[in-house]
């Protein structure tokens, strides 16, 4: 699917929102220079279009009990579509996957999870990942700070 090229406005509409999602329509209209209810028009539109695909919440994982965050690196030894296809819809689903993106290069997925204590990373690690016939190669890393860009990136 084409889709249209954005303007200067729409951009500065979702440069807007992706700063702060929070931002209401009135706010961001005298940010662009529009009426407001031409600016919620181009907001509907983007939803629409799939440009805005939704909201996200940041959270604060250490509320939940989440005192470690890692990145695991995955190799798998079966490439096929069905299988690459089960096992990112299994991980996706575990409690403690807070994003899994699936890459092409040396490793196949890239898993971010939030656990409670190393014991629970080793047992997450055993029984979730090692323990797949499908994987062949598994590295842990631990994530000391992490920081979102609240600016739009510029491609």
């Amino acid at each position: 699917m084409t889709k249209r090229p954005l303007d200067k406005t729409d951009i500065a509409i979702l440069a807007a929102l992706y700063k702060d999602a929070r931002m209401n329509n009135k706010d961001i209209a005298v940010l662009v220079g529009l009426a407001p209810s031409s600016c919620l028009e181009r907001i509907k539109k983007l939803q629409t279009e799939q440009v805005i695909k939704g909201a996200q919440l940041s959270v604060d994982f250490q509320a939940l009990g989440g005192n470690i965050q890692v990145m695991v690196s995955i190799r798998l030894s079966d490439h096929s579509r069905p299988t690459v296809d089960t096992f990112q819809k299994q991980l996706a689903k575990l409690p403690e996957v807070i994003s899994l993106y699936h890459m092409g290069g040396e490793n196949d997925f890239l898993l971010h999870a939030s656990l409670r204590d190393t014991e629970h990373l080793r047992d997450f690690v055993f029984n979730a990942i090692t323990a797949r016939k499908e994987v062949n190669h598994v590295e842990t890393a631990l994530i000391y700070t992490q920081i979102n860009s609240k600016e739009l990136p510029k491609v």
